[in-house]
């Protein structure tokens, strides 16, 4: 039983290989020129230091392991988090429509995959580069950068956007136009501190609230009418 327990937290999503290997060369480095030209205290709280960082890092690229869960009439969760907004807008991109906005926000400590919400064909997928003001503030849905898919289920038309925060600096996103996809498969990745929107019809039935915390592939967001 341990050592299942230990398999499953070291699954490691491929996004976070290169990130991975490459903090471990920075902490063996700075550690060995901190033993070599400091007292041997410092050298072992720097280690320690360094070693939990590592850590850290390793863990931001955890890759869970979760029931498959699909409802051709339910919109899932994208992502890990905390729902910061829902609220009605125009939405200009692609449908020009009202619709209605569900903001999940992932803090650093978040897992960071990202699944289709829906099942249906991808007709819709553009990068925006962009600025990176915090994931939370209002302006970050238009002017970071960000991904924009839209999946038709053949009954609805879904948008949603992965979009990097402030500290985020790279969004990878699986999604190709001509694509079908299935509901809750991963559909990309956001690098440190992010925020995914997803663009509602204006009748969905929303289930979550503002402070709610959702777990990705496995929080119902809205019904589909």
């Amino acid at each position: 039983m341990v050592k299942n327990k230990l398999l499953t937290f070291m699954r490691i999503n491929k996004e976070g290989y290169r990130i991975i290997f490459t903090t471990l060369l920075i902490c063996v480095v700075v550690s060995l020129l901190v033993f070599l030209f400091c007292p041997r205290i410092v050298g072992w709280i720097v280690a320690g230091a360094t070693l939990l960082w590592w850590l850290f890092v390793i863990s931001f690229f955890r890759k869970p392991k979760r029931a498959v869960v699909r409802d051709q009439h339910t919109v899932y969760a994208p992502a890990d988090g905390t729902v910061v907004a829902v609220e009605e807008i125009e939405e200009m991109e692609y449908l020009g429509d009202r619709r209605i906005q569900v903001s999940v926000f992932m803090s650093l400590t978040n897992v960071h995959m990202n699944w289709y919400p829906v099942s249906g064909s991808v007709i819709y997928f553009k990068y925006h580069p962009g600025q990176f003001f915090v994931a939370w503030h209002p302006k970050s849905s238009e002017k970071n950068e960000r991904t924009t898919t839209v999946v038709d289920t053949g009954e609805h038309k879904i948008l949603f956007r992965q979009i990097a925060g402030f500290v985020a600096r790279r969004i990878v996103s699986y999604a190709r136009e001509g694509e079908t996809v299935l509901q809750n498969e991963k559909c990309g990745f956001i690098k440190f501190g992010s925020r995914v929107d997803v663009m509602l019809p204006p009748d969905s039935e929303v289930l979550v609230r503002i402070g709610d915390k959702v777990v990705g592939s496995q929080t119902p967001l809205a019904r589909l009418k």
